[in-house]
């Protein structure tokens, strides 16, 4: 017998413990879970964005690219980036005053990437959803709306609808089938970019936005607010 005929046998006669059940992780997180309803979610949510410096409007389907434009011209925002052929981008561009510029996502990076990071002032992104529990906004990178876009430009603009709030991850998992297909990068964006040298002097838009402004979608029925 060989030495790895030898090797082998012994690892075919090792006996396999039983492993333990896995842990119902479900059930857990069911046992965990807050009880609320849309409302408290979304002010929940609401009040964790903004305890780290995001700026948050609530909005409806009428008012929020008024409310958009109007920041845009606070903000002094001449260039908004948006994803090609997307419904709100083209919602965006068809109601842009003369003195902005709506950018299409619309080409290779290779092809224009020094107007990307030195000539676009802002982007308007979908989240695909958001997390109560920690304060995160879930974008789902596509061809049509790349990750760039929310990494790149110093204003970012989340569109968010209201119904999409999660208790917490898991449920955000299972609710959109997390498991069936996922795209190469899930983004969960908790704020603007930040960070801190050794003396813990905080520092925006390092690595990537300085602000970050969400605009929640009320729910049809909804009292609409602003957070200005």
């Amino acid at each position: 017998m060989s030495a790895r005929d030898a090797i082998f046998g012994k690892l075919r006669a090792t006996v396999i413990a039983n492993t333990s059940a896995l842990p119902d992780v479900s059930a857990w997180y069911a046992a965990q879970r807050r009880s609320e309803n849309r409302a408290q979610r979304s002010a929940r949510l609401r009040a964790a964005l903004e305890a780290v410096h995001t700026e948050v409007h609530v909005v409806s389907q009428d008012s929020w690219i008024t409310t958009l434009l109007q920041l845009c011209a606070t903000k002094g925002v001449l260039q908004v980036l948006v994803g090609n052929n997307t419904p709100h981008g083209n919602a965006l561009q068809d109601c842009a005053p003369p003195g902005l510029q709506v950018l299409r996502y619309a080409q290779p990076i290779a092809t224009w990437q020094d107007q990307l990071f030195d000539g676009v002032d802002a982007s308007l992104t979908l989240a695909r959803s958001a997390i109560a529990e920690t304060g995160s906004l879930i974008l789902w990178p596509t061809p049509e709306e790349p990750r760039l876009m929310s990494l790149v430009p110093s204003v970012h603009f989340v569109l968010l609808e209201e119904n999409a709030i999660h208790a917490d991850f898991h449920q955000a998992m299972q609710i959109e089938g997390w498991t069936g297909a996922m795209p190469t990068n899930a983004l969960l964006i908790s704020g603007p970019s930040k960070t801190a040298d050794i003396q813990q002097t905080l520092a925006y838009g390092a690595h990537g936005p300085k602000e970050l402004v969400l605009l929640l979608l009320q729910a049809d029925g909804a009292q609409e607010s602003d957070a200005a």
